[in-house]
């Protein structure tokens, strides 16, 4: 009974630190490395050039971030409580932002196209948060991005021209992704 009650303590303990710092990121790490930006713990510069599938099966390049002034990327797996907490307020907020602001989200964990199972999660987590914004499955392209999210969600802000710009922000915090945007969009 004692072992039960500590082992029930433990997991009340764990849980509790991944709603407040996020999850580990345990997908997709290899060697290849990119320009970075030394001050984000070798976050890149610039987001990569891509050519992937959405969670629809959608081509995505890198020129979707050529419409929009600004888009909030929120990276994100199927096995992390709080990012999946925050899935039906970014649906929320993806309504309703500003019509130069775009969200996409980058599903950290998802092994290619053929990864049919976490595509499937990932799909239905978003359906049932009532999230509607693109999703975008990684290919070798995002390496080097998701060698530096160590902890997921993370969210970075990207340009029209592909730069990463400002602060990352690791955690569940939407408030601080809209307070973020606001002041970027007011800056200009």
């Amino acid at each position: 009974m004692l072992i039960k009650k500590r082992f029930i303590k433990l997991c009340s303990i764990f849980i509790a630190a991944a709603l407040i710092t996020g999850c580990g990121n345990t997908g997709n790490n290899s060697n290849t490395s990119s320009t970075s930006n030394s001050g984000n713990g070798g976050l890149p510069d610039k987001m990569p050039s891509f050519t992937t599938k959405d969670l629809e099966g959608n081509t995505i390049t890198d020129s979707i971030f050529k419409g929009k002034d600004l888009t909030v990327v929120n990276i994100w797996g199927t096995f992390c409580g709080p990012c999946i907490g925050e899935m039906p307020e970014l649906g929320e907020w993806s309504e309703e932002m500003p019509e130069n602001v775009q969200l996409i989200g980058l599903v950290c964990d998802i092994e290619g196209e053929d990864d049919s199972k976490r595509k499937d999660l990932a799909a239905e987590i978003m359906e049932e948060a009532g999230a509607d914004f693109t999703n975008i499955i990684p290919d070798s392209s995002f390496n080097s991005l998701l060698e530096w999210a160590t902890g997921v969600p993370a969210t970075i802000f990207v340009d029209k021209e592909g730069n990463i710009t400002g602060e990352p922000i690791i955690g569940a915090d939407v408030d601080s992704y809209k307070k973020f945007v606001k002041g970027y969009i007011n800056g200009k």
